[in-house]
């Protein structure tokens, strides 16, 4: 447990180093890539989330996609569970944690979603993950009936050779970081 701790505090203290125009720029080239890949362009339901400042900002990818015609979803977080609902820019708020999260109604159930993006503090090449440390992705990515193809982003310097995992984590198909 100590030793994910000292991994997220070190991400921290990595992605400080990194400007706003930076960011921004790596935000672009990872969501222009992920556009270049076959489940993006077979995927009918894309779930995508709303950046907290210290992740890949998600706007453009946000705006971007639904002016290309995906239906996006986004996350809200309701106790300890992660629901996905329809993104609307309009149709934000202010939610758990302090995260922009959709104030629909209609929950997209798990099996529609055929593209996730999933955040984590850090990540290994393999596709394994360290979350903030709610297991909210874990136990989503678990759901009977999901199936959608996950890919993980972050910053270069998210990226570890080795991360410490549990039994119950669940790895992404794949890693984009720039």
């Amino acid at each position: 447990m100590e030793l994910k701790k000292e991994i997220r505090k070190e991400v921290r203290r990595r992605i400080k180093l990194i400007d706003e125009e930076q960011r921004m720029v790596t935000s672009k080239q990872i969501f222009d890539y992920i556009a270049t890949l076959d489940a993006f362009a077979e995927a009918r339901c894309i779930a995508l989330f709303a950046a907290m400042g210290d992740e890949v900002p998600t706007q453009y990818a946000l705006r971007g996609w639904l002016a290309m015609g995906k239906h996006l979803v986004v996350p809200r977080v309701e106790g300890d569970v992660m629901r996905f609902y329809d993104y609307s820019p309009e149709r934000m708020q202010t939610g758990a944690f302090g995260i922009e999260e959709p104030m629909g109604d209609v929950e997209c159930p798990a099996e529609a979603i055929d593209l996730i993006i999933v955040p984590a503090r850090a990540f290994t090449r393999r596709g394994e993950r360290l979350g903030r440390g709610g297991g909210f992705y874990d136990k989503y990515m678990s759901l009977e009936g999901f199936h959608a193809h996950k890919v993980g982003i972050c910053f270069e310097c998210q990226i570890f050779d080795e991360l410490p995992t549990a039994e119950h984590d669940v790895l992404v198909d794949e890693v984009v970081a720039r």
